[in-house]
């Protein structure tokens, strides 16, 4: 594809509405059931006339217009439910738009969610084949392939194994793999490499970086972690409840995202239970002397409060934390996989963590923590950068003047004299 061909990705207008029912169900009877068939022609006339008071519209998009030229690499960021994944499905024709046209010029791979396009009875061998058909390419393409997707995805002793028997993790590398090496124009990846590990996410963002860079494809990346962001892209796409609210280089539109102008939700952040969880966060919330606080006075006792459920009882709940800067610099981490938490041995449907950071050294500015709740085995429910707080000036020493800006951290260090020598 040459670049007089025109842009690789067009979007305009694009819009996708959602019916929202609610209507509260319970139990029927049989003469409920014969009263819903009688009156289905009626209530379908007033849903199509919007005139159903049960029903309301939900657009998970809005007029997003946007243009990629060949060979970019753009990131689509955004909070959760801001419409990433949902613009990502039209764009790839998994969903059909309300309103707008989406033009792509180029083969297409997806890796959307773990496990999309795999037959879950085929082997790992055979999907690699069934990808590649599905790609357009021929069968000694994919063979001429082959070996380096295997050797990428580290799945050998598995090729011919059925996928359904794979863990998570090998099914996103094997997907990966198969979308990177397969010579697609243009590769659409969303947040699905989260699953995966560091060192299998470092090998993803380069490969994504060499392709576009060496092969001129043209790559849509959407992501919570915007160090990869700020590294890999050099377009930024930032979504706020649907509709663009910036497109700018990938710089700027992380410091639009992560440098909000005030710090406004001093309540829990809520979350929904991830698909096929077996144990999941239902809150968290910043705390300051046991409070929910969006601001953070220096020198003051932090904590965080992380509320959960679980589909069985769990033992051992794992929760993780990372606290960064509005920049994307990880400053501090914690777990309690690594620390012993007798607390946590018996069984526990539901429950809250907390988990006391005592006082943080942190300097006034904006920050963010990503949170990660699993169990002995895996993360089952992973939240980056989801609470953002504030840390405020304080003259911590009672001296009449406020620490200096000179890093990230203070540091409480105290001081004495050694060995001084007085001249008479």
């Amino acid at each position: 594809m040459s670049p007089e061909n025109g842009p690789a990705i067009v979007a305009e207008g694009l819009g996708k509405s959602y019916q929202l029912s609610h209507r509260i169900d319970r139990y029927s009877t049989l003469r409920d059931a014969l009263t819903a068939a009688a009156t289905a022609p009626w209530r379908r006339f007033r849903r199509l006339s919007g005139t159903d008071a049960s029903m309301e519209e939900f657009w998970a998009v809005k007029d997003v217009s946007f243009e990629v030229p060949q060979g970019e690499v753009v990131g689509i960021i955004g909070r959760n439910g801001a419409g990433k994944s949902t613009l990502l499905k039209m764009l790839s024709r998994i969903v059909e738009p309300t309103e707008g046209s989406a033009t792509l010029r180029g083969r297409v791979a997806s890796l959307l969610e773990v496990g999309t396009g795999f037959h879950p009875e085929l082997s790992g061998r055979e999907n690699i084949f069934l990808n590649g058909s599905i790609l357009g390419m021929k069968k000694r393409e994919i063979t001429a392939r082959f070996e380096e997707i295997v050797a990428f995805a580290e799945i050998e002793k598995f090729l011919d194994t059925p996928v359904k028997k794979y863990s998570s993790g090998m099914y996103v590398r094997l997907a990966f793999a198969v979308a990177a090496h397969l010579d697609p124009e243009i590769l659409i990846v969303d947040e699905v490499l989260a699953v995966g590990d560091a060192e299998f996410q470092k090998r993803c963002l380069g490969k994504m970086k060499q392709i576009s860079e060496g092969g001129g494809r043209t790559v849509l990346f959407v992501s919570h972690n915007m160090s990869a962001v700020r590294a890999l892209c050099s377009r930024g796409i930032l979504l706020k409840n649907g509709r663009i609210q910036l497109q700018d280089t990938a710089d700027a539109a992380v410091d639009a995202y992560m440098l909000p102008e005030r710090v406004d939700h001093a309540g829990a952040v809520r979350y929904k239970p991830p698909a096929g969880a077996r144990i999941w966060m239902e809150d968290a919330v910043v705390l300051v002397d046991g409070e929910p606080a969006a601001t953070v006075p220096m020198g003051s006792k932090m904590s965080l409060r992380i509320r959960f459920a679980a589909a069985t009882p769990t033992r051992h709940p794992r929760v993780g934390w990372v606290l960064q800067s509005a920049t994307g610099e990880r400053l501090l981490n914690s777990n309690n996989r690594y620390q012993d938490s007798p607390a946590f041995d018996e069984p526990a449907a539901a429950g809250e963590i907390v988990c006391d950071l005592g006082v943080v050294p942190l300097m006034p500015g904006r920050y963010v923590i990503s949170l990660w709740l699993g169990d002995t085995a895996i993360d089952h429910h992973i939240e980056l950068e989801t609470l953002f707080f504030e840390v405020t000036a304080r003259d911590l020493w009672g001296l009449g003047q406020l620490p200096p800006p000179a890093s990230f951290l203070w540091w409480p260090t105290s001081y004495r004299f050694s060995g001084v020598v007085s001249r008479a």
